[in-house]
């Protein structure tokens, strides 16, 4: 059965000045001449953790690891200034560069799902290959399942409580009313909110339920970047232009191997949402985990994720 590679420590660690007063924390681990691969966390407002090192053969990859705006080790901490895909977007190019690194792999989950493609879309020179798990392309079909008419209807215990920081008139808005107070400037306020909206998503993270996963999402620095960010990218569509924008576009990228990863259970980014990307890369291979949600960490994720990147080492790209 294949799993994670064997823990180990970065051989380089640094902060890289991306303007706007952000700083982002970065590293490289495995092997200094392998095949460089960027990860690309979750969120947005989620961050790296040493685990996101072993999806990768350390004596095969080149594995760089970086916080993006505002969240994790970067700096200014939950800062939504400046903090647009587009920005991320330059900041990935940004870390390239700094490196010295012509070409790389790009392996994004989630909302890191949506930042590959949108990086894919911008510099698809740069692309050696996409991996891509829990797919999220910023429809809106896709924000209201999560946060309107779809997931209340799954979880209404875990929506209740979701929803408690909220008025009855607030719930007319979610997302709004969230956004109202994550950018409160009482601290009360803002990490309540925060605690709720980490809590919930964590809640429906792993096809059956992980309390110490929720547990520490919850924990105030990670909730309030996780929540804050967030919800900035949900009242603003993704920064992003039409609403099928990164599923369209992704016709366009022929010529790049890509897998695409999906837990058949997961409830956060429902499976349709890789079967229609799946639809536009008919070169792409598609796995459907049967026995998993949308957590990284589940076996079966963590085994198709794992299959893919050492196929990869091996194409020599």
């Amino acid at each position: 059965m294949t799993t994670l590679f064997p823990k180990i420590d970065p051989f380089e660690t640094g902060q890289l000045d991306v303007g706007d007063g952000h700083l982002l924390a970065y590293e490289c681990s495995g092997n200094p001449d392998g095949k460089p691969v960027v990860f690309l966390h979750g969120g947005p407002g989620a961050a790296t953790s040493p685990d996101h090192r072993r999806y990768f053969d350390p004596s095969r990859y080149r594995i760089v690891l970086f916080d993006q705006r505002g969240c994790g080790k970067s700096t200014p901490h939950a800062s939504i200034t400046a903090n647009t895909t587009k920005h991320l977007v330059g900041d990935i190019e940004v870390l390239r560069e700094r490196l010295g690194i012509d070409r790389w792999q790009v392996f994004g989950g989630s909302w890191g799902s949506t930042l590959a493609l949108a990086y894919a879309l911008a510099h698809r020179e740069r692309v050696t290959e996409l991996v891509l798990r829990g797919i999220f392309t910023f429809r809106n079909a896709e924000v209201t399942w999560l946060f309107e008419r779809g997931t209340n209807c799954l979880f209404p215990d875990m929506w209740d409580e979701f929803l408690a920081p909220l008025s009855v008139e607030e719930r007319g808005n979610v997302v709004g009313s969230f956004y109202e107070r994550l950018t409160s400037e009482d601290d009360a306020i803002r990490l309540e909110a925060a605690r709720a909206w980490a809590g919930f998503e964590f809640g429906l993270i792993t096809l059956l339920p992980t309390p110490e996963l929720r547990n520490a999402a919850m924990e105030d620095d990670y909730a309030e970047a996780l929540a804050r960010i967030e919800c900035h990218y949900m009242v603003h569509g993704g920064f992003l232009g039409a609403d099928d924008e990164l599923l369209e576009g992704a016709a366009s990228l022929t010529g790049i191997p890509t897998t695409i990863v999906h837990g058949r259970y997961d409830v956060i980014c429902p499976c349709e949402n890789a079967w229609l990307l799946a639809q536009r890369m008919p070169w792409a291979e598609l796995v459907i985990v049967p026995d998993a949600g949308h957590s990284a960490g589940e076996p079966g994720i963590v085994r198709a994720l794992v299959d893919a990147t050492n196929r990869y080492a091996a194409s020599g790209q």
